[in-house]
């Protein structure tokens, strides 16, 4: 076949390296171009109307190429319109004039220059050969019609006209060739017949993918439904394995396979697992079933099944990080080193449930995470407070939509081990309604000789609960339901007196504080008449919570004050604190000064302590009423008339007058009228300032009293002892007179108030008059 050598010449140029591009000869292309120097390469070359050599990177991604980074063939262009756009980019519009072949490139002033030897080869159409190629492409071109719906007319009435070979081939690569390696294929072919069979052969493999593409969806619309969007593509990935004879075991259940051998899970739960995963692998990927399969298996794998913590048996090392923690709670810190010491001694044994009991603040939860460091165990809380749903401890049903393992079974997952110290947070706070009882579920959460086949509703498998360490928190036994009260170990945590509230506050809380707004021992001192201040006209609590933020408040004052310029350092004193909280917040209760008649010092017990109860009795002539006022319960409503009944039994004793009930009206009142109060112990109080009442005589200022009193005038023991005696320790009462039976309570009663208090046992009223009356 004659070919004809058009044009031979040997150029040098500027070069453009375009990246996914390419220029065909007599075809108009759109460039965007980046870099000074090669925008004002190509201005120049749009004002001298010269030529610009544009040839592709084998790599785009390549900042610095060289030639052997480029193609061997490029094209000379023609820029036909240069324009400079605003963000500093300039747009060109090139068409292209010669195939050439880069012999050399090389980089000058930031800019690429090529030698090019352009070759144009000419042949004669009308041999059979010629064609008999035309003809395939053109055959070719109309089966991608079929396939390219969206092809423009433009496209396809120019391939249509175009007589030369070299053009048609230029034309129908640069516009129906998807693959960039193809078109440089293309176009590296100088000669237009073989240019033809290269693109020939190139549409060919092209046409198949089509048609191959188009069989794979055809199959696929065959077995989905048009809404299931994910489905399709799933069912699309496999009918293309299936083409690739690569659609044999599904990867998710082989990867799951791999995951449950290499668990090392019991029997039981692997043998439940591998059928749950073969029933994943008929279920339709994404149908809701499956979904519910793959959270459950998801679930099970997280649960640490095995894994589980070293314990430090080290008594004097787990007693110095307690100590260290925490001052004070020494039943809690006795009773952990005693269940390390027998776990020394017997390795197998189950942990113990406990259940510190106590007002807000006293360091029950805090002491659980020091637990939990002494013992080197992974430390869980779990907060009970409000929940009043069993699902919330057993876990849902897999029936129900979203359905999630309970809090014990994710608190095993957050810890990953199967040992942990759980901490069950705010026990007494359950509640229960309509959907059942969460604290009937914890029977069996807190049962020794139950938990170690707790079942969980989500999970469905027996889990060993045995070797968790469950801590449970509570502000008042009353809340907590007898059954659930009786499988836990009852620890109560006494308040702090103001000697324990300084010393943490001196050990713990100032340094905490100052480490938190940036202070020092140098730029901050707190004394210690300051923080007993703080403790006594600033705070009414039981923990040190309300003392951590008032001693954050002084601190914030003082980096103000160090901040603004105004010292250097601040030192508080007794004298100065109201500088920095105000006036006190809390009035001192003190004891009369003088003796008085009809009016007697109770105790009280409260959340936040003890506290004074003074009990005032008015008598007036009238009808024999009864008045209570004070915001009384009904126990102490209830105790008040058995006080005035056990009065009447002894008005020949007492030189009253036998129908002092009819002439007389009496008013028994409790001031701070606005504060609740009930209970039983103050029977004996109420009763003596009665009988100071309607005897005339005063009772002593000095004395506090507590106990239940009988008809019979019997006097009963009562609780919170302790804290009643620190509220009158610091009233300053001298007598306290307390029931014969709670005398064996005197031992733990602080030293210091024993040292400054006399405490009197009395069994009777008689005894309580004897001691009281002036």
């Amino acid at each position: 076949m004659p070919r004809y050598i058009e044009k031979l010449e040997m150029m040098n140029l500027p070069c453009i390296l375009a990246r996914d591009t390419l220029a065909f000869p007599f075809i108009s292309l759109g460039l965007e171009i980046t870099g000074d120097e090669d925008i004002d390469l190509c201005e120049k070359a749009s004002d001298d109307q010269s030529y610009i050599f544009l040839v592709a990177q084998k790599d785009p991604n390549l900042e610095e190429p060289s030639q052997d980074d480029v193609y061997e063939v490029g094209t000379v262009c023609r820029i036909k319109q240069f324009l400079r756009l605003p963000e500093g980019n300039a747009r060109m519009v090139v068409e292209g004039v010669y195939r050439a072949n880069l012999l050399s490139l090389i980089k000058q002033d930031g800019a690429y220059r090529a030698e090019v030897m352009c070759k144009a080869i000419s042949i004669n159409a009308d041999t059979m050969k010629v064609q008999a190629l035309i003809r395939e492409v053109l055959v070719q071109f109309d089966e991608f019609k079929k396939y390219m719906p969206k092809l423009s007319a433009e496209i396809i009435s120019t391939v249509q006209t175009l007589k030369d070979p070299g053009a048609l081939c230029d034309y129908i690569a640069f516009n129906i060739l998807v693959n960039f390696a193809d078109k440089q294929a293309v176009l590296s072919v100088f000669d237009p017949a073989k240019r033809l069979e290269k693109l020939a052969v190139i549409m060919a493999k092209e046409l198949k993918i089509l048609s191959t593409e188009l069989n794979i969806h055809n199959k696929v619309r065959q077995q989905i439904d048009d809404n299931q969007r994910e489905f399709y593509l799933r069912a699309q990935l496999k009918v293309i394995q299936n083409e690739l004879g690569e659609g044999g075991a599904d990867s998710e259940i082989d990867e799951y396979d791999e995951m449950i051998y290499n668990a090392h899970l019991p029997e039981e739960i692997e043998a439940k697992l591998l059928k749950e995963l073969r029933k994943l692998s008929k279920t339709p990927y994404a149908s809701s079933e499956a979904a519910v399969i793959r959270t459950y298996i998801d679930t099970c794998l997280e649960i640490p099944w095995s894994k589980i913590t070293e314990d430090r048996l080290d008594i004097e090392k787990a007693r110095e990080i307690l100590e260290a923690d925490h001052d004070g709670l020494t039943k809690i810190k006795e009773r952990i080193l005693e269940f390390l010491a027998v776990k020394q001694l017997n390795p197998g044994l189950n942990n113990q449930i406990l259940c510190l009991v106590g007002p807000p603040g006293t360091g029950k939860t805090s002491i659980c995470e020091s637990i939990a460091r002494a013992m080197q165990r992974k430390y869980v809380r779990v907060c009970l407070g409000g929940v009043r749903d069993e699902a919330d401890i057993r876990g849902h049903r897999r029936t129900y939509i979203a359905s999630m393992p309970g809090r014990i079974v994710n608190g095993l997952i957050q810890a990953q081990s199967r040992n942990p110290l759980m901490l069950l947070d705010e026990i007494d706070k359950l509640t229960s309604d309509a959907h059942g009882d969460p604290s009937s579920a914890l029977l069996e959460v807190l049962d020794s000789e139950q938990n170690h086949k707790f079942r969980d509703h989500f999970v469905e498998m027996p889990i060993d609960l045995s070797d968790t360490l469950f801590i449970a928190t509570a502000n008042d036994l009353n809340g907590i339901p007898r059954p659930l009260m009786d499988r836990m170990e009852i620890i109560e945590l006494d308040i702090y007196n103001r000697h324990q509230k300084l010393a943490i506050a001196k050990n713990h809380l100032i340094r905490k504080q100052r480490e938190k707004h940036g202070l020092n021992g140098r730029t901050l001192k707190i004394s210690d008449e300051a923080i007993f201040d703080i403790i006594d006209f600033y705070t009414s609590e039981a923990g040190v919570r309300n003392l951590n933020r008032e001693l954050a408040t002084i601190c914030r004052k003082a980096a103000k004050r160090i901040v603004s310029g105004e010292c250097k350092s601040c030192n508080v004193t007794a004298k100065n604190l109201k500088d920095y909280l105000g006036n006190r917040k809390i009035l001192p209760k003190e004891i009369d000064k003088d003796d008085a008649v009809g009016e007697v010092n109770g105790l009280a017990y409260t959340s936040l302590g003890g506290d004074i109860l003074k009990i005032e009795v008015a008598s007036m002539k009238g009808s024999g009423k009864l008045e209570l006022t004070g915001s009384l319960g009904d126990v102490m409503q209830e105790s008040a008339r058995a006080a005035l009944t056990c009065i009447r039994t002894r008005v020949s004793d007492l030189g009253i007058a036998e129908d002092f009930y009819k002439e007389l009206d009496i008013h028994i009142h409790v001031p701070e009228g606005a504060v609740p109060k009930d209970g039983p112990s103050a029977g004996v109080t109420m009763t003596v300032a009665l009988a100071s009442e309607l005897t005339g005589k005063a009772v002593r200022r000095d004395v506090a009293m507590t106990g239940e009193i009988t008809l019979r005038g019997k006097v009963l023991a009562i609780g919170g002892l302790k804290e009643k005696s620190m509220a009158a320790y610091k009233a300053g009462v001298k007598t306290i007179l307390i029931p014969k039976d709670n005398v064996r309570d005197i031992e733990e009663i602080d030293e210091i108030i024993k040292a400054n208090v006399t405490f009197v046992p009395i069994e009777t009223i008689d005894d309580a008059l004897a001691a009281a009356l002036v």
